[in-house]
């Protein structure tokens, strides 16, 4: 626990704490009135746990009792607590301590066990099983791996300044299961399987043509599938409201049998600056994140199944490792309509054709939020340029649709009252041929660009980095200094 940065930042996880270490840890502890015998213990017994560094299935129940005493004991510490934003710098750092001696404990485990959870969550790799149902299944198995529903939603309650990150364990489970290459694998296909909304959905959607599914509708015309962006309160932005409609959305227009690719575009919105306009994407709910509501959850569910479904279309089950990919996809085009902010931006990555409205721009302003950008740090340098994708990545740079920069990523631009007649060529255009090849050449583009390990590897990451960025007192301070969060109301 001596390697762990403070403030609940990244895991350098040790097999062992180092005694002096303990002892100013304890200190810590005892500084803001918890039992020095009591923090004391726990600390040594943190240090004192070993995990095989090998997979030893027989270690599992042992290993599970002992995570569990722990976890229990840590949290309680934690609970004594005042809220996050109310303590005193001695409680603050004391709460850093807790968190991430349990975030260590954690990320051990997994390490440990990775696969041995893993083949037992799937039934020994025989069932896909979404992100968001394994860890919620993980933590009826083994107590105190990781948070329960009930728990999630008690800290939901709270401001996001005043969570302790139970969450952050969720990221460190799935980062160590897309370590392991089987693992990862077969998780990721598992997230590119249709959802069963989508199934049960899918007739009424062929016999109707057009759907609604609150914040998004689809409609099928002609050839092709139209998605639309239908959250006009929050200028069509990204949240727990949005990504499950959002998917099912994508599952409805790559199951048609008749539709041959996809469109994905915002709505018209209500606010009085754009009223009547169409907005691509506001990007995350910066307002739903202040106040505590969008769980942890929602990046990996978004990236790993909404975002990488348009990337690479819906596995079935018949999918091997060492085979060529066998995903059905289609291919898309989005028209950015005014912006494409944080979130929007990173779906333009994933589209093959990009029709902007003249005067448009798209951004990713993850330094001013404290998060990652989805997986735009691994696909936005492929467009322009690793040293551009820094300077929009790390310092904010607003990239308008037609600046030089941008012209890797957006294929055609027009004036506002242009748009409609521009994508219905497109369409036209893209239809005409029959797409007969137009899987295939998609896959044999992304072999080479983004292979499934690649992917899986930066998930591994991704799933451990956002976890502690998505929990940090400076993503709130962040949204306090560049958005005046405060003032913004549910």
């Amino acid at each position: 626990m001596g390697a762990l940065a403070r403030g609940y930042g990244p895991l350098t996880p040790r097999t062992a704490m180092e005694p002096t270490s303990l002892e100013d840890r304890r200190r810590e502890l005892a500084a803001c009135g918890l039992d020095d015998a009591e923090a004391g213990a726990w600390l040594r017994a943190l240090a004192e746990m070993a995990l095989p560094d090998a997979a030893d299935p027989s270690r599992l129940p042992g290993d599970a009792a002992s995570l569990r005493e722990l976890s229990v004991k840590g949290w309680a510490m934690l609970d004594r607590l005042p809220l996050r934003s109310k303590r005193t710098a001695a409680e603050k750092l004391a709460g850093e301590t807790l968190v991430q001696g349990l975030g260590d404990l954690c990320w051990r485990f997994c390490r440990a066990h990775r696969v041995t959870l893993y083949r037992e969550l799937t039934a020994d790799f025989t069932r896909s099983v979404r992100v968001d149902d394994l860890v919620w299944r993980a933590a009826e198995l083994w107590p105190g791996l990781v948070p329960t529903q009930a728990e999630v939603r008690e800290e939901a309650r709270r401001m996001q300044i005043d969570k302790d990150g139970r969450e952050i364990s969720q990221g460190l489970l799935v980062s160590q299961l897309l370590s392991d290459r089987r693992v990862g694998c077969h998780l990721i296909l598992s997230m590119l399987q249709p959802t069963e909304e989508a199934h049960e959905r899918l007739a009424a959607f062929v016999a109707r043509g057009s759907m609604e599914l609150g914040t998004v509708r689809v409609e099928a015309r002609g050839a092709c599938g139209y998605l639309y962006f239908n959250y006009p309160r929050y200028l069509n932005a990204e949240d727990d409201e949005t990504v499950g409609a959002q998917e099912v959305g994508v599952d409805l227009i790559l199951l048609h049998p008749q539709l041959r690719m996809g469109v994905l575009r915002g709505d018209p919105v209500e606010h009085p600056k754009y009223k009547g306009r169409r907005i691509f994407s506001a990007g995350i709910n910066l307002t739903r994140l202040y106040h505590g509501k969008i769980p942890f959850l929602f990046y990996l569910v978004r990236d790993l199944g909404l975002v990488n479904k348009i990337y690479r279309g819906l596995a079935g089950p018949g999918f091997r490792l060492d085979e060529p990919e066998t995903t059905q996809e289609k291919p898309w085009t989005a028209v950015v309509d005014t912006f494409a902010i944080g979130g929007g931006c990173q779906l333009l990555l994933v589209m093959d054709y990009v029709i902007a409205e003249q005067g448009a721009y798209f951004n990713l302003p993850a330094r001013k939020e404290g998060i990652i950008p989805g997986c735009a740090n691994l696909r936005l340098p492929r467009f322009v340029g690793e040293g551009v994708a820094r300077a929009a990545i790390l310092f904010d740079r607003t990239f308008p649709v037609d600046a030089p920069e941008a012209a890797g990523l957006i294929d055609e631009v027009h004036p506002r009252e242009e748009l409609d007649a521009a994508v219905e060529r497109a369409v036209a255009n893209a239809v005409g041929s029959g797409m007969v090849s137009a899987g295939g050449n998609r896959k044999a583009i992304r072999v080479q660009t983004e292979p499934l390990d690649k992917f899986r590897e930066y998930m591994a990451l991704y799933a451990r980095e956002q976890a502690f960025c998505h929990l940090s007192e400076q993503l709130t301070h962040n949204l306090e200094r560049h958005w005046q969060a405060k003032q913004r109301r549910l």
